[in-house]
């Protein structure tokens, strides 16, 4: 039996299901598993399997029984129907900490969780950058403080470990942490969610800096701007351009203090059509 708690989807997970008790019981069918879930279309399952119909909470706790999901099994089913159904970040993120707090998953996929927060708060990043300047110490309390705005000893500790466990750390010759070149990546279903995060949290930064720090240290500029619709991907284009030259040109030197660069490109009004 596939085990429930490796899973992100719960599609791909009844489609294994399903393949896997049709591999114990040849004559096990849709209707059959229809009946036993107190449903009447016999084709439900294949729907939804497919993407072409959804899971409501009513027939996502009868796909529970029909399944003989234990308790913790079927709550955890259900939580996979409700991030499905969420239509809101925070509703997401609510029902993902539930998801990822559950111990078998944190068994089971322990890297999928810290993926997740290392694309989804800003610190990982951060500090991960930190780790290539000179003077780099690796102490949390050290890195508590020196980053801006300062984290937690307790939050540093749990960074440093999840570098470390992604593989975006290493050890060079003479035993200094230096940065890898590996890439962070997330299961689709909560991928979205995390850049959604990350880019809140760097938006928050960046607002709180026109305060924090001084007009020397920073650089915030804008521009309000009438675009025709058929250079709106040109725009893109150009601004992908401009942060590839922007860590091009970083790269040209050694590093000595970690800064943020953001983009943003966003409307401000509705389109109107024939100028009215």
């Amino acid at each position: 039996m596939p085990d429930l708690f490796q899973y992100l989807s719960y599609r791909t997970y009844l489609d294994d299901w399903f393949r896997w008790k049709k591999s114990q019981n040849p004559r096990f069918s849709h209707r059959l598993f229809a009946r036993r879930a107190g449903l009447s279309s016999p084709s439900l399952l294949s729907n939804v399997i497919s993407g072409r119909r959804n899971l409501t909470p009513r027939s996502a706790e009868a796909f529970c029984h029909a399944m003989s999901l234990s308790a913790e099994a079927s709550e955890f089913f259900q939580d996979l129907v409700r991030l499905d159904r969420a239509r809101t970040p925070a509703e997401r993120n609510r029902i993902w900490e539930r998801i990822s707090a559950t111990r078998r998953f944190r068994d089971a996929r322990r890297i999928e969780g810290d993926g997740f927060r290392y694309l989804s708060s800003w610190h990982y990043a951060a500090l991960r950058e930190l780790t290539s300047i000179e003077g780099f110490r690796e102490d949390p309390a050290w890195i508590a403080r020196t980053l801006r705005p300062r984290i937690t000893v307790p939050q540093a500790r749990e960074a440093l470990a999840t570098l470390w466990s992604l593989g975006l750390l290493s050890r060079d010759e003479d035993g200094e942490v230096r940065p890898t070149e590996a890439t962070v990546a997330t299961a689709s279903e909560v991928q979205g969610l995390a850049v959604h995060n990350f880019h809140m949290s760097m938006l928050e930064l960046a607002r709180s800096a026109i305060t924090d720090f001084k007009p020397e240290e920073r650089f915030i500029a804008g521009v309000t701007v009438s675009v025709p619709g058929s250079r709106i991907d040109q725009l893109k284009a150009e601004l992908r351009g401009f942060m590839e030259r922007v860590m091009d040109l970083c790269d040209e030197g050694k590093g000595e203090r970690v800064y943020q660069v953001n983009v943003q490109l966003f409307p401000l009004t509705e389109t109107l059509s024939g100028g009215g």
